[in-house]
C-alpha cells in the first residue's frame, strides 16, 4: 500500500457533496491564522491545512484519502493571507471533484505565487496606506477614533474579501484560474501605479518635518535660512532625498527594513544633537555648532 504522500488519485472517486456554507464560514475565520506557524522551510502551509481542514473532513471520509489530502495540502505554500481565501475556495472545488492529486498541486502553486503579488500591490501598497493616512493624521490630531477607524476599515475590508472571495472561487472552480491569469498584469499595474502615487502624497503630507534649522548670520542682522533656499529649489525636498536614500538602500545595497530604521534613528538623533534638525518650539543642542558660535 502506497504511503499518503505517494498517492497520485484517490481511492474513493465519488464527487462529494457542496460543503454548507456553516463550514465555509469556518474556513474562512481559520483561514485568519495563515502565518501563525509560518517557517521558512514550508512557508504557511501549517495555516494552510489548519483552515482546509474542516472541508477536507467533510469531503474525504476515506481515512487514506484525507490522509493523503492532509499530506500534500502540506506543501510549501506563500501567498499574500487577504486573499488566500481565492486559493482555498478553487482547492476545495477540486478536491470535492476528486480530481488528481498531482493537478491540485499543480494549480494550488500556480495561483498562490502570483496572487501574492497582486495582492501585496492591491492592500500593502495601497489599501493599508491610504486607511493608514487618514486615520493616522486623526490620531494626531488627538482623536482616539483614529485608531478604531483603521482597524474597523482595514479589518472590514479584510474579512469582506475574504468572504466574497471564498465564496466566488469555490462556485467558480477551476474557471477561477482562468479569469484571474487573464488579467494578473493589469490588475497589478494598475494597483502599483495607484499604490507608488499614495506613497509620494504620504511623503508630502507627513514629511514636512523633516526640515534644517541651519541659519547662517550675513552681518546685516537677517541670517540666510538655508531651509527657506532648498524650498525655492523644490518643496519637501528633503523628505524626498530620504525616501531616495532608502530606496536606493534596499534595491541597491540590500538592506533590509530594520537596518533602514536603525539609519533613520542614528540620523535623527545625531542631526538633533547638532542642532541641524528643525523641531516646533525650538530646542538647545548638545554640542555647540558653527552657525550658533557666528551667530
Amino acid at each position: 500500500m502506497a504511503s499518503s504522500n505517494e498517492m497520485l488519485q484517490y481511492k474513493d472517486l465519488t464527487p462529494a457533496p457542496r460543503l454548507d456554507n456553516k463550514t465555509l464560514n469556518k474556513m474562512v475565520w481559520r483561514s485568519c491564522q495563515l502565518q501563525a506557524c509560518f517557517n521558512y522551510e514550508r512557508m504557511q502551509s501549517a495555516g494552510w491545512l489548519w483552515a482546509m481542514l474542516p472541508g477536507l473532513q467533510k469531503i474525504h471520509t476515506n481515512k487514506e484519502d484525507l490522509a493523503a489530502s492532509m499530506t500534500h495540502n502540506l506543501d510549501f505554500l506563500n501567498t499574500h493571507p487577504f486573499a488566500v481565501t481565492f486559493v482555498m475556495g478553487m482547492v476545495l472545488s477540486m478536491e470535492q471533484q476528486k480530481m488528481d492529486i498531482q493537478t491540485i498541486r499543480s494549480v494550488r502553486i500556480s495561483v498562490a505565487a502570483p496572487l501574492g503579488g497582486i495582492g501585496d500591490a492591491l492592500f500593502w501598497m495601497t489599501l493599508i496606506p491610504i486607511v493608514a493616512g487618514m486615520t493616522a493624521q486623526m490620531a494626531i490630531d488627538g482623536s482616539w477614533l483614529g485608531p478604531i477607524l483603521y482597524f474597523v476599515i482595514a479589518f472590514g475590508v479584510e474579512m469582506a474579501l475574504r468572504y466574497a472571495l471564498m465564496y466566488w472561487s469555490y462556485n467558480m472552480g477551476t474557471k477561477a484560474v482562468t479569469m484571474m491569469t487573464a488579467h494578473a498584469k493589469e490588475i497589478t499595474h494598475a494597483a502599483s501605479v495607484l499604490g507608488v502615487f499614495v506613497i509620494g502624497a504620504l511623503i508630502a503630507n507627513y514629511g514636512g518635518g523633516t526640515s534644517l534649522a541651519i541659519s547662517i548670520p550675513n552681518g546685516q542682522g537677517d541670517p540666510l535660512v538655508i531651509q527657506n533656499y532648498l524650498n525655492a529649489i523644490l518643496p519637501l525636498l528633503l523628505p524626498l532625498l530620504m525616501t531616495l536614500m532608502c530606496y536606493f538602500l534596499i534595491i541597491k545595497k540590500n538592506f533590509t527594513p530594520i537596518k533602514l530604521i536603525v539609519l533613520l534613528l542614528v540620523i535623527g538623533i545625531v542631526g538633533c544633537a547638532f542642532g541641524i534638525w528643525y523641531q516646533a518650539g525650538g530646542y538647545t543642542p548638545l554640542v555647540p555648532v558653527p552657525w550658533d558660535i557666528l551667530a
